[in-house]
């Protein structure tokens, strides 16, 4: 991996009090000057790691900032967290993944993070942290997933979402990929040989960027199975299909992806896969399907994010209309120091990889002008 990034980003590994040995890459300008520069924390989603951002990582520490990105828990080289199914996830339920960010931060002796960005999943922990913990976090970029706030305090427990029985009544029958993730046959069905493995990702990757020409997101009206299932297959599949059967069939005929995923940079990604399994990775979405695990999370019900914000995303990606009113919601209830919505041009779901220059720049501009 280090022969892949900048030579500015050092590669380093140190445990905390949540029980991790937590890997992340560091980039500095001048280490012997970090208490005095402006920190940023880069959190990536699935199935990303902190090698997701090598591209922006250099740009922000030449414009001064100490840039720090971890592997989040069950994710890459960081160790700690469970990969067992048939085990108590609760540790990767948001509240526990906020507590792990604290807990990193409190071993790295830093008591402010300036720039606190997360993409897909990593954007619902970045929503958190920063809902929580405003003394910490002085601002906060969310990207590709809108995050819409802590629970509602009356929420139902109980409640069984009808969108699923809906969605196999459709023709054909189509299934919600965040509750297939969530099945104990996910992780089973994905963890190939390591050659397979590699294609898949490609493939996956490849169908959910810019390259993947049948990627035209618009808003949709509402939670209804008919509007959801205008979506791509990789989020509302075939209910016979597993993931790799849902993305294979689009496996890219050119190399069109050289220019922002090349096959090397790819083998960290399937390396570290094929090494951990998904299982861990997909804890998160178990976490997130469930009605109980983030239900702690009420305690902060109807509270709002206070410190500046902003929502960036690639113009291709459906990431952003995936949830429908998620956007509305964090842009005018969630976020009252809301500074504006950047979608990219030339990038799908992968945007700090696909386009890091422009994401850089609007992170740069959205820093300097809060």
């Amino acid at each position: 991996m280090i022969e892949l990034i900048d030579p500015i980003i050092k590669s380093y590994k140190i445990h905390i009090s949540t029980g991790l040995n937590v890997h992340y890459l560091e980039a500095s300008k001048n280490r012997k000057s970090i208490i005095k520069q402006p920190t940023a924390l880069l959190l990536h989603g699935f199935p990303e790691l902190s090698f997701s951002w090598r591209k922006i990582m250099p740009i922000l520490a030449n414009e001064g900032f100490r840039v720090i990105a971890p592997d989040l828990r069950g994710y890459g080289l960081t160790s700690g967290g469970t990969k067992e199914y048939n085990a108590d996830i609760s540790e990767y339920r948001l509240l526990s993944l906020a507590t792990d960010i604290l807990s990193l931060l409190s071993a790295l002796k830093i008591n402010k993070i300036d720039l606190l960005v997360g993409h897909d999943a990593g954007s619902s922990v970045a929503g958190t942290s920063a809902l929580i913990r405003p003394d910490i976090f002085k601002s906060v970029v969310m990207m590709s997933a809108p995050y819409t706030g802590a629970p509602n305090i009356e929420s139902d427990l109980l409640y069984q979402d009808p969108i699923h029985k809906d969605l196999e009544n459709l023709n054909p029958p189509r299934k919600h990929y965040q509750w297939y993730y969530s099945t104990p046959e996910a992780n089973k069905h994905m963890h190939l040989d390591k050659k397979q493995l590699h294609k898949f990702l490609r493939a996956y990757y490849h169908m959910k960027s810019a390259d993947w020409k049948e990627n035209n997101p618009y808003e949709l009206d509402s939670w209804t199975a008919q509007n959801l299932a205008k979506m791509p297959e990789y989020y509302i599949m075939k209910l016979d299909q597993t993931m790799v059967e849902a993305v294979m069939s689009q496996f890219p005929q050119g190399n069109s992806y050289d220019n922002w995923l090349s096959d090397k940079e790819l083998e960290v990604y399937s390396n570290s896969f094929f090494k951990n399994t998904f299982q861990p990775a997909l804890n998160w979405y178990r976490c997130m399907t469930s009605p109980y695990q983030n239900s702690d999370l009420r305690v902060f019900s109807n509270k709002k994010i206070e410190i500046p914000s902003c929502f960036i995303a690639g113009e291709k990606d459906w990431g952003i209309f995936q949830k429908p009113g998620a956007l509305d919601k964090m842009e005018n209830d969630l976020c009252i120091n809301y500074c504006g919505r950047h979608i990219l041009q030339n990038a799908g779901h992968w945007v700090q990889q696909e386009n890091p220059d422009d994401v850089s720049k609007t992170l740069l501009n959205f820093f300097e002008h809060q």
